[in-house]
């Protein structure tokens, strides 16, 4: 059984929707970041870096648990262990992998900031807005770009890049973008959203 700690967030959300997407039986831990309760020293225990997602699979490698953080490692053990939302032959699944680092490394960590800036912020900070708010527009473009000839960003098959990304941008609201500036990331995204797996992940925790 896999139990994930988690909350409404886009990268809990992500994880979620990949269990869903998988059929792989799993339990759900809420824990409340707006209750400061990424900081309890039980859930400290599993992930140092007091981050959700976190899963811990008592049936992993050889039978044994794991402990697995960071939700791009997380989808990566979910795919191998299920064998599935990665492409077999090498080429392509690289070229999942690379969409999702890409995912990783600018689409989470940039609009995030632009949430932040957006809407948390205790004050008002023209730059930070301005700064982020154009490299969210930058962002959307390149998924964009991506997605005008490619039917999902890992290439030919619909993967965990897709998933890692979906979360994210369905708060493009948060980020002040308008997806009908972006047609060919639209279509994806209405795409990926009817799934009905993805609905139910979208919903986690309750």
């Amino acid at each position: 059984m896999i139990t994930l700690y988690t909350w409404s967030t886009p990268n809990g959300r992500k994880i979620s929707i990949a269990l869903e997407e998988l059929a792989l039986p799993y339990e759900v831990r809420p824990i409340d970041i707006t209750r400061n309760e990424q900081f309890a020293p039980d859930f400290l225990a599993l992930n140092p870096n007091n981050k959700i997602p976190v899963i811990v699979d008592s049936e992993g490698p050889e039978g044994k648990p794991i402990t697995v953080i960071e939700s791009g490692a997380i989808l990566l053990y979910l795919a191998g262990k299920a064998g599935k939302l990665l492409p077999a032959d090498l080429r392509s699944r690289l070229e999942a992998i690379q969409w999702l680092m890409f995912q990783m490394g600018s689409v989470g960590p940039m609009l995030g900031q632009a949430h932040h800036f957006l809407r948390f912020a205790p004050e008002v900070i023209p730059y930070a807005i301005d700064r982020y708010s154009k490299e969210a527009a930058r962002i959307y473009g390149v998924l964009n770009t991506r997605l005008s000839d490619h039917e999902w960003l890992g290439g030919a098959s619909y993967s965990i890049a897709d998933i890692a990304c979906f979360p994210w941008i369905a708060r493009h609201g948060w980020q002040g973008i308008d997806l009908k500036r972006f047609p060919a990331l639209k279509r994806w995204f209405e795409c990926v959203g009817a799934r009905p797996a993805v609905q139910r992940g979208m919903e986690i925790p309750k």
